[in-house]
């Protein structure tokens, strides 16, 4: 289950990067957006080089100093006439007009006439009025003795189609369908339109924030294709009779339209990415400077001239990436610029694909990096390749126009660094506690916190490793269990066990489990113990020290109950040995505990100290590992099990005491006596038996009695020829 777990943790970055290419792959507005704000930067970093002297645009400014010289819009028509002789006569290559005359001029003199109140003297006048000049056919003629571009607003609701004054021919799928539209236009009057040598929409297409960054080159009105206004000056400029629009055969994505001798590539619904150059107040000249004569008409031969209003109170402002308030017949001039410089914003086929697979490889790099090399560097190589995203796309827009993402690979990378290094936290977290509720029962707080702070000294599954182990029990237990009902031997194994374990988890022990009043601990795991042998010893004594405290205290308890007081005395086994140490058990349960031949070893020591009346037996192992500790041999002895003889010692006290002289000369007396028992010398072994009784006193009496018993046996029953000293124990 855990590992079932663990898996689906470690698929939760990998669903979010699927879900991020997809994302990519999908493209949303807000991820659109996103990169068109970080598009905007590179133009305000690096605009549009030109040079407006020598720029084939100019535009006719009806600003608020015309609008005061020349009254409130709309002007006369006869006024916009005048404006279109003296640019006509000034040779200029097209005039388009960012502005709609969908209505007959209201200042026509016919028109006033009719609106005077009804008089005898205006009837008669009214009478003649179809005699008057109208300003629609003066602007009309105007428009015809020179290369002019009308404007039409595509709408969604009632109107008419404009007319077309240029054939089309589309190369591939027809791109209708991509193409933005709607099934009418708002145009200029039909007599305006047939003077004119074109006819273009002015409809902008802002993004969602309302920006303007592309402008379509041509448009929909019913099942029809339109240029617009940029285009159509240019075709008109040129001389040109008519288009060619390319299209992708998947999808009918437009890719280009060829306008006279310039191709213009295009999005796929056939717009255009401005590259905005910055605005320069020589590209313009105020409408009433030309009404005055006030201007050089050599400064306009040969170029295309735009009317525009950039007046206040006329609201013909538009957003660009340089921008916030742009009048929107600069838009139309810019885009004529750049068709005409030829330098061009791209967005190539590849872009989409290539920042898809530069997502996937740098997020995939962040996620198999994080758990090996840690979140620092993981996030330092991807904050670089984000930077280098930053900068290959800066590049590519420097040197080749084109258009490719830095900020979507940058936020992934940001984003799946977050979240890989947020679920490595929640993995270490719940590794963390886990080993502490696994391992908190059984060590000290301390060595639990240690392990905590770097599950991976813990190997799961098990390990050989050099360790010591101790087994305890109470002697008689039997007998005292009888004395309790069940509550109150509940309470005595508590407050008999809970020092005893103390003392395990305060020497740096670990308790691997109780078996009724049995304890069972091991130095040396999970955490490294060089020492592990020295550790448990000084637990074995401490808890004879604990054992005298608690005995003391339940004596004091029965004098004052007038009851008979049971001491409790224990037994303590040591062994050092290499064993098997890790998680046992099943995948319903498991503990961790350690197996292997030095752990049964020390169970029998355990049980051999009731044999050989001292409260501890440790092996020869252990007593080489903690040579500094008071211990003196004890036999040489074959427990039950066994074949090979097990050399073991009994623990009288720690460094402090083997430094003494009372404990070197108990040494002495011990090592003398074995070597008079291994050699079958009875006499010489009761003599060195007295005088070890006497030195060892209450400590040895049992141990002396052991020896007693078994030299009168062996005088009555003298051991086989080759005897080599060794005891075969019969219980466990």
């Amino acid at each position: 289950m855990h590992r079932i777990g663990g898996r689906l943790f470690g698929l939760i970055p990998w669903a979010c990067l699927a879900l991020i290419v997809a994302l990519r792959a999908w493209d949303p507005m807000p991820v659109e957006l996103m990169r068109d704000l970080a598009f905007d930067v590179y133009q305000r970093t690096k605009p549009r080089e030109q040079d407006v002297k020598a720029s084939l645009v100019r535009i006719v400014d009806i600003d608020d100093e015309s609008l005061a010289r020349h009254g409130q819009w709309p002007w006369p028509r006869t006024l916009i006439a005048q404006l279109v002789d003296k640019l006509t006569e000034a040779k200029v290559a097209a005039i388009g007009f960012d502005i709609v005359f969908s209505e007959p001029d209201r200042l026509s003199p016919a028109r006033v006439i009719r609106s005077w109140p009804k008089t005898p003297e205006t009837e008669r006048i009214l009478a003649t009025a179809d005699d008057l000049p109208d300003n629609d056919k003066v602007l009309a003629s105007a428009i015809a003795r020179g290369r002019v571009v009308t404007g039409f607003f595509i709408v969604n609701s009632s109107g008419r189609e404009p007319a077309p004054k240029a054939g089309y021919g589309v190369v591939g799928e027809s791109p209708l369908r991509v193409l933005f539209g709607g099934p009418a236009a708002v145009a200029s009057l039909p007599e305006l339109e047939a003077a004119a040598k074109g006819n273009g929409a002015l409809n902008w297409v802002p993004a969602r924030d309302q920006v303007v960054r592309r402008v379509p080159a041509v448009m929909r009105v019913g099942e029809q294709i339109y240029p617009t206004l940029f285009t159509e000056l240019l075709r008109v400029g040129q001389g040109a009779h008519s288009y060619k629009v390319r299209t992708v055969n998947q999808g009918a994505a437009v890719e280009a339209v060829q306008i006279g001798r310039a191709s213009v590539p295009t999005d796929a619904e056939g717009r255009l990415v401005v590259y905005f150059a910055k605005r320069d107040p020589e590209r313009s000249i105020s409408a009433w400077k030309i009404l005055a004569g006030n201007f050089n008409p050599e400064d306009f031969a040969e170029r295309i001239i735009i009317f525009g209003t950039s007046a206040a109170g006329l609201l013909d402002l538009r957003a660009t990436p340089l921008d916030p308030a742009t009048p929107g017949v600069e838009v139309h001039a810019q885009a004529i610029e750049q068709v005409v410089s030829g330098t061009y914003l791209l967005r190539p086929d590849f872009s989409s694909g290539a920042e898809q697979v530069f997502i996937f490889v740098l997020c995939a790099g962040v996620m198999l990096l994080v758990p090996r090399i840690g979140a620092a560097w993981a996030g330092l190589i991807g904050f670089g390749g984000a930077a280098m995203a930053v900068a290959l796309a800066w590049m590519a827009f420097d040197r080749f126009g084109w258009l490719l993402d830095p900020v979507y690979p940058a936020l992934a990378v940001v984003l799946v660094l977050v979240l890989t290094t947020l679920l490595v936290y929640f993995r270490t977290e719940r590794e963390r506690q886990q080993v502490r509720s696994a391992f908190g029962r059984y060590l000290a707080p301390a060595l639990v916190e240690r392990l905590a702070a770097d599950p991976s000294r813990l190997k799961l599954g098990g390990e050989l490793r050099p360790m010591t182990l101790l087994f305890s029990d109470i002697r008689g237990f039997t007998g005292i269990s009888e004395r309790f009902d069940a509550e109150g031997l509940t309470n005595f194994m508590n407050r008999y066990l809970t020092p005893m374990t103390e003392v395990v988890l305060e020497n740096g022990g670990t308790v691997d489990k109780y078996i009724g009043d049995a304890v069972m601990a091991f130095w040396n795991a999970p955490l490294d113990n060089p020492e592990h042998a020295k550790s448990a010893c000084r637990a074995a004594l401490d808890m004879l020290e604990q054992l005298k405290l608690l005995n003391a205290e339940l004596k004091d308890e029965a004098e004052k109950a007038g009851r008979e007081h049971i001491k409790i005395n224990i037994g303590i086994g040591l062994n050092s040995a290499v064993c098997c140490v890790g998680n046992m058990g099943s995948q319903q349960r498991f503990d961790y505990s350690v197996l292997g031949d030095g752990v049964n070893l020390a169970s029998r020591l355990e049980g051999q100290t009731k044999a050989y009346g001292v409260a501890t037996l440790i092996g020869e192992e252990t007593r080489s590992l903690a040579s500094e500790f008071a211990a003196i041999e004890v036999d040489l002895v074959r427990v039950k099990g066994k074949t090979a003889p097990a050399r073991v010692f009994t623990l009288l006290g720690g460094p402090e005491r083997a430094q003494t002289d009372a404990f070197r000369a108990l040494e002495a007396l011990q090592a003398g006596f074995l070597v008079a028992y291994r050699a079958a010398q009875w006499d010489a072994a009761e003599r060195a038996l007295a005088q070890l009784r006497e030195a060892g006193g209450a400590e040895l009496a049992g141990l002396c009695a052991v020896y007693a018993e078994r030299i009168a046996e062996f005088r009555k029953d003298p051991p086989l020829a080759g005897w080599d000293g060794v005891y075969v124990a019969e219980t466990k």
